[in-house]
């Protein structure tokens, strides 16, 4: 359906571009608009029986105006997405590997749980400390 109207669009633009470019010009334009007391008749123009051209014009900026209106909001429909905050985002999946120390860049070598040797005593002594 979103194609079918993008197609129509198109060729609605193509008419509308034609229709404009073979309706006459209706003079005068900014160079008619001099200092020398431009009454509302040259400032607006005077009023011309509806032509083809222009009831076609009309209808083909008609027709633009609501094929683009409605496909803005077809494609403004498909495309939400879901919040990070809810756990569908990428911040909610785990790391897989081992975090990285700044030092080296290198992965950080795994916790191994700090036991104290026994001596032939019975004493324990403290860990060493690893850097």
């Amino acid at each position: 359906m979103y194609y079918l109207l993008l197609t129509i669009l198109v060729i609605d633009a193509m008419l509308l571009i034609a229709v404009v470019l073979l309706q006459a010009g209706k003079g005068g334009g900014l160079a008619a608009m001099g200092a020398a007391g431009a009454g509302s008749d040259s400032l607006f123009g005077s009023r011309q029986a509806a032509t083809l051209l222009t009831k076609a014009t009309w209808w083909a900026g008609g027709i633009f105006l609501v094929l683009a209106f409605s496909l803005s909001l077809m494609s403004g429909r498909g495309s939400r997405s879901e919040s990070i905050l809810r756990g569908g985002g990428p911040a909610a999946k785990a790391p897989a590997t081992a975090p990285a120390t700044p030092a080296t860049g290198t992965p950080a070598p795994a916790a191994a749980p700090q036991t104290a040797p026994a001596t032939p005593g019975g004493q324990t002594t403290p860990a060493p400390k690893q850097p």
